[in-house]
């Protein structure tokens, strides 16, 4: 009997089996502090415990993607260590922020299945839950992830395209309980910027980048336990080099980011993401900022912003061709909704 494992292929997955990822993990200040060494991350109120007690909440949070790593880095060896890309999020809520000393693990549920022309791979769509020791949901999301076949004579499965929702309405966010942002410190948030400040179409350039090194990005996507070949083995794509992680890409958009929106305090949704074109060390990320719409809740002090982030090589505020295809240095468009204060 085989003791290792190669991962699953595309013929392995059914619709509606639901998956439990091993390994869960506990998360400490060890995980924060190697966020914010790794990515130029400066929100306040995942840096300090007394910003965060000022604002309602017990202790400062983990930051939000560093909850997102955690929960998608457990599913890698059962989703997507076999993936030739992976596509798209959707509908991703945060219902709860994770503290030191949480106990993360995940599991999914198989949603959608679709064979490739080619016969060669096909799309894998799958409802990934995270929970705490507690068994209190922190993160749900869809993704979806294009995967090899291992035996290309293996028959196609019916075809099932699941039906996703293009925005995650504002009233189905979920704040954090206690959060209170009427007595909110804007001098040591960073900047002046409150949700009425912000209209929607406008654009926001964040002005700096940051190269990626090979090292730097293998260290990251290792602190997320994501086990997929591509990140490492410089032999499992074509030209040999090592593709970056795509989380990676997130993080340092949401961290540059800052410069503009030092305000928008956490993420509490994503309604669209899309990887546009791989990324390798050596290129330098720089990112940008279309705001799509703003809300009101009724925590004190408290409102919803709804962006668009753009990872790129390229300039500001370009995206897609005439054509409506992503330009070749667009490398990441990020549809999420952050909390402000009003």
């Amino acid at each position: 009997m085989a003791k290792t494992s190669a991962g699953r292929y595309f013929e392995d997955y059914a619709l509606g089996e639901v998956i439990e990822h091993a390994v869960p993990r506990t998360v400490s200040g060890g995980e924060r502090a190697l966020y914010h060494a790794l990515y130029p991350a400066r929100h306040a109120l995942a840096s300090s415990d007394e910003f965060a007690r000022a604002c309602g909440l017990p202790a400062s949070p983990m930051d939000d993607l560093v909850t997102f790593h955690v929960v998608f880095g457990k599913t890698v060896p059962d989703i997507s260590l076999n993936a030739v890309a992976n596509l798209g999020y959707a509908e991703a809520r945060w219902l709860q922020p994770v503290y030191a000393g949480d106990t993360l693990r995940s599991s999914s549920e198989v949603i959608g299945l679709k064979q490739n022309s080619s016969g060669k791979n096909g799309v894998v769509w799958v409802r990934t839950t995270g929970t705490n020791q507690r068994g209190e949901v922190v993160l749900e999301y869809v993704r979806w992830v294009m995967v090899k076949k291992r035996d290309l004579d293996a028959p196609a499965p019916d075809t099932v395209i699941p039906d996703m929702a293009k925005v995650v309405p504002a009233d189905q966010l979920v704040l954090p309980d206690g959060l209170d942002f009427s007595g909110y410190d804007f001098g040591l948030a960073g900047e002046a910027h409150r949700l009425e400040d912000y209209a929607v179409g406008e654009q926001i350039d964040h002005v700096d980048g940051v190269t990626i090194e090979e090292a730097e990005h293998m260290m990251a996507t290792r602190l997320w336990q994501n086990t997929a070949k591509v990140h490492f083995d410089a032999t499992a794509r074509p030209g040999g080099r090592r593709l970056i992680y795509g989380g990676h890409i997130i993080s340092l958009a949401r961290a540059l980011s800052f410069n503009g929106l030092a305000n928008a305090q956490m993420i509490v949704g994503i309604n669209a993401g899309a990887h546009a074109s791989p990324c390798f060390a050596g290129d330098t990320v720089r990112a940008w900022s279309e705001v799509l719409e703003v809300a009101q809740t009724n925590a004190a002090g408290v409102g919803l912003i709804r962006l668009r982030t753009v990872a790129t090589k390229g300039a500001a505020f370009e995206l897609r061709s005439e054509d409506g295809k992503y330009l070749p240095d667009v490398l990441l468009e990020l549809d999420y909704w952050a909390v402000m204060p009003v």
